[in-house]
């Protein structure tokens, strides 16, 4: 019989799989761009990408701390507890760090004429996919020691 809790796993799994997958290449989705209109596009791909990374974040919240309250042993242990401050890290740079970023950019695609793609532009994005590649790194550490349960 398959129980409460294996269902909540194979969820989380499940979750991690739907959001953090696509989180892995938003940022190489906007790279291939060589045009204004290119970009406009990647752009437009990347936000439906971030709906899957989105819902399958919040489910991975939702399912990991479920499965702390059915096993509070979790609570005690050293992989677990630094995987979720991380992950409460990585969500809290959304808006701390990604938006104040992503804004200017969104501004930028909107009100620029023309088909070259300005250097401002550039300087922009290297700034937000440094930041990206930074939440990238946190969340494979995060999936490391799900794997692993090092301590």
């Amino acid at each position: 019989m398959i129980t409460f809790y294996k269902i909540i796993v194979f969820i989380h799994i499940f979750s991690a799989i739907i959001g953090m997958g696509p989180g892995f290449i938003l940022t190489t989705v906007v790279r291939m761009g060589n045009t204004m209109t290119e970009l406009r596009h990647s752009y437009k791909i990347r936000h439906k990408l971030h709906i899957f990374v989105m819902v399958g974040g919040t489910l991975l919240l939702i399912t990991g701390l479920t499965m702390g309250f059915l096993n509070p042993a979790l609570f005690r242990m050293g992989w677990y507890v630094t995987s979720l401050i991380l992950f409460l890290i990585s969500l809290a740079m959304g808006p701390l760090a990604l938006s104040p970023r992503s804004k200017p950019i969104k501004a930028l695609l909107e009100t620029h004429k023309g088909e070259e793609i300005p250097e401002e532009y550039k300087r922009l994005a290297k700034s937000l996919f440094r930041t990206e590649y930074l939440e990238n790194i946190i969340f494979i550490i995060i999936i490391s020691l799900m794997i692993l349960k090092p301590f």
